[in-house]
């Protein structure tokens, strides 16, 4: 077997096969530096001070994405060299999960024909299920990427161009270029074909949604994410929230219309309360040491503790459909951080930068839509100055759940797209009862079934999360 530097030599005079050469020296030395940090846990002196091999494996697909993709301001193919450099390098660190395995039963035939049952190695099955699934969503996420490819029906305007020169800006994203299209729109093919690319990310989007919020679930609660809890309900909270939370007639959409959802900030502070409520009360539930800190002076029974929790757990699934692009929550970073499973740390930060991509395609799509609406209908810009002044986080483009922005329903499920067959414990929902009412008894009914992340979203027939600037 010939080495690289003989190879070199071999094919010194052809330009070409020395370029090849040194390009596959380049990757070699590039897989050595990973496995190498990874071995070395992030800790370079070599003093073994590193973090956990679970963790750099998290933080190396991070921070891969957020090289390989970056900030995605237009709709437009990878170039040739991120993406061979994507596929390539994840494909290394996805090799790590090839060795993770458990032992099955398995009948072996022995020579003299007799069977006996005999103990195999079996890649782990949360691995085998769903890093073929991740690498469909990647795959058609870029594909979706490639097909703006040679598209003229619209086109991007510098932020730095004169004021008549500039687009339409459907976000006060002020640094992204702003969209241009023909005076008249799209044409009605085009229009078509772009609601058609939306539709392929949103099942992405989902997909990968519901793999992530499955990944986390999974994952242990840190011990110190719980001694800093405080030790009720009503105290995370805050008292306002709390008593909207536990009324007797409760509607989560109303709820959250009641919220201050203007921004980042807030949005998530309000998932780390509800969050924070959460584990309260299923410790509390599960508690059988009443003398134990957990326990509170506010008596409140087990019953209402299960419906505070499904109530809670209901209005987590909505900011989660609604603002896709929040920031991690405490008790989700508390987790990865926390976490020393290898093949839940993969699973988390490949569905998550997915996850993220798919949110930021469906925006720059969003954009082109809304320049395609304001070519037909000038009135918009002006609702949308209106509207400025009290702005929201999805207020731009915001649609009822499980409805499309045409108004036609979602016909496409996860199931479909990723062909999973999951099967519904749950009794069917009545086709004739309103998306967007969410009453209490229904939603611990749907809690009661345990069912995934992945089965609440089409139980409440959920489309994909709504866009957000």
């Amino acid at each position: 077997m010939t080495t690289i530097d003989e190879q070199e030599t071999t094919v010194s005079g052809d330009d070409d096969h020395v370029s090849l050469v040194k390009a596959k020296r380049h990757e070699l030395e590039q897989m050595k530096e990973r496995f190498a940090k990874l071995i070395l846990r992030e800790d370079m002196s070599g003093g073994g001070k590193g973090v956990s091999s679970a963790l750099v494996l998290s933080n190396a697909i991070t921070n891969l994405a957020a090289s390989a993709f970056g900030e995605q301001h237009k709709l437009a193919p990878m170039p040739e060299d991120r993406k061979r450099r994507w596929r390539r390098e994840v494909g290394w660190l996805l090799s790590v999960t090839n060795y993770i395995v458990e032992f099955v039963p398995s009948q072996q035939t022995s020579k003299d024909g007799s069977n006996m049952e005999v103990m195999m190695t079996k890649q782990r099955g949360d691995l085998r299920m769903n890093i073929p699934a991740l690498k469909k969503l990647d795959a058609m996420l870029i594909g979706c990427l490639d097909n703006f490819k040679n598209q003229n029906q619209f086109w991007y305007v510098s932020k730095d161009a004169d004021e008549s020169e500039k687009g339409v800006q459907r976000s006060d994203k002020w640094w992204l270029p702003t969209v241009k299209v023909p005076p008249e729109g799209l044409s009605e093919e085009s229009r078509k074909w772009m609601q058609y690319q939306k539709d392929c990310v949103n099942q992405v989007l989902k997909a990968s949604m519901a793999i992530n919020a499955e990944i986390l679930a999974e994952m242990e609660i840190p011990d110190d994410y719980i001694d800093n809890l405080p030790k009720n309900g009503r105290e995370s909270l805050g008292d306002q929230i709390y008593k909207s939370i536990t009324v007797d007639s409760f509607d989560p959409g109303q709820f959250l219309s009641t919220m201050d959802l203007s921004n980042e900030i807030n949005v998530l502070d309000l998932k780390n309360k509800i969050e924070a409520s959460i584990v309260i009360w299923k410790r509390k539930m599960n508690q059988k040491d009443s003398k134990s800190s957990w326990s509170s002076s506010i008596t409140v029974s087990m019953e209402k503790r299960e419906l505070f929790e499904d109530r809670a757990e209901t209005i987590l699934l909505l900011l989660k459909q609604r603002f896709p692009g929040l920031p991690q929550s405490s008790l989700e970073i508390s987790k990865i951080e926390s976490n020393k499973d290898v093949g839940h740390a993969i699973l988390e930060s490949y569905s998550r930068v997915l996850e993220s991509l798919a949110s930021t395609v469906m925006n720059r799509i969003e954009d082109v839509l809304y320049a395609d609406n304001v070519a037909q209908d000038p009135s918009l810009l002006a609702k949308k100055r209106t509207l400025s002044s009290r702005p929201t986080l999805n207020d731009s483009n915001r649609q009822t759940p499980g409805e499309s922005p045409t108004g036609s329903p979602t016909a496409t499920t996860l199931s479909d797209v990723m062909g999973w067959s999951v099967e519904q414990e749950a009794s069917p929902q009545p086709e004739e009862k309103e998306p967007e009412k969410y009453h209490s008894k229904s939603a611990k009914i749907l809690a009661r079934t345990k069912n995934s992340y992945m089965e609440k979203l089409e139980a409440y027939k959920l489309r994909s999360p709504t866009t957000r600037h």
